[in-house]
Order: structure tokens, then sequence, then C-alpha cells
């Protein structure tokens, strides 16, 4: 009895992971399943810069493919890789915030805010980031309700 409860404890594991994994490969802003357009995610927290990642120092968290400048910033997320994820997928914070709409973003910029990393389109003489600063507080409870209703 033991060994069926083991085995489908197991069973129903695997199939949650998969369905977790598959779920933010099909939500977050993601080329090939790279993350961030390629940038290293743990150089905005420790350099407070966005900077290119190496194609040949990579990590997989879940499905998501991160690309890292040094192998120290690769060990840094693997130890803690939800701690340096972006928020919303990777997706505009304004535009989630705004909307609920998944817009792509400049990975050059960037907010930190409360040890998480938010990113933001900027292109064409726009900015959001700007448009965030002017009503951050209400902007971010709004883009977090919105990406709970796109990530259930």
């Amino acid at each position: 009895m033991k060994k069926i409860i083991l085995i489908l404890f197991v069973l129903v594991s695997i199939s949650c992971f998969s369905q977790n994994e598959t779920t933010r490969i099909a939500h977050f802003n993601l080329e090939n399943k790279v993350a961030i357009h390629g940038y290293d995610p743990v150089a905005y927290f420790k350099q407070n810069k966005a900077i290119k990642g190496n194609n040949d120092i990579t990590a997989s968290y879940m499905g998501v493919i991160y690309k890292f400048s040094s192998v120290t910033n690769k060990d840094v997320f693997i130890k803690n890789p939800s701690a340096y994820e972006p928020q919303f997928g990777g997706w505009c914070a304004f535009a989630m915030g705004e909307s609920g709409d998944k817009v792509d973003v400049n990975p050059e910029t960037f907010k930190i805010i409360d040890g998480k990393l938010y990113l933001f389109y900027n292109a064409f003489f726009n900015n959001t980031l700007k448009s965030w600063n002017k009503d951050q507080a209400n902007l971010k409870v709004k883009a977090e309700n919105n990406w709970k209703k796109i990530f259930r």
C-alpha cells in the first residue's frame, strides 16, 4: 500500500511540475525559451546594469533558459532562481498594470523594487518606465492582479 501511495505521489508531482513548466513557457516573454532577450538576470541586482549574457553560460529554471555574463552570476542564480526572475514573466510592467497586456520590453529599461526586477517597454519615444514612476503604487497592484489572471 505504501508503494502505491508513493508512486501516486511521484506521478502527481511530475504532472504538476510539467504543467507549471508548460504554463511558464506559454506565458513568459521568451525567444527560443530564453528569457530577458538573453540578458543576465543577476547583473541587474549585483551590477545595477543590464548586461548581455554569454551563450556559453546558461542555466534552465522550470523550462526557462537564462544567460549569464559570468559563472559567478550563474552560480548565484542557481542557488535561488526565483529571486532573480523578472516580474510578470518578463513582460512590460507598465502595460501589465495599465491594461493587463503582454508587451515586449527593452531589457535595458528596468527598475528594482523591493528586491524584484521589473522590465519596461522603451522604443519610439515611449519609455513606459517614466509613466510607471508617476503611479507606481497603483500600477504595481494592478499588474500583480492582472498577472495572476494570466498566469494561473
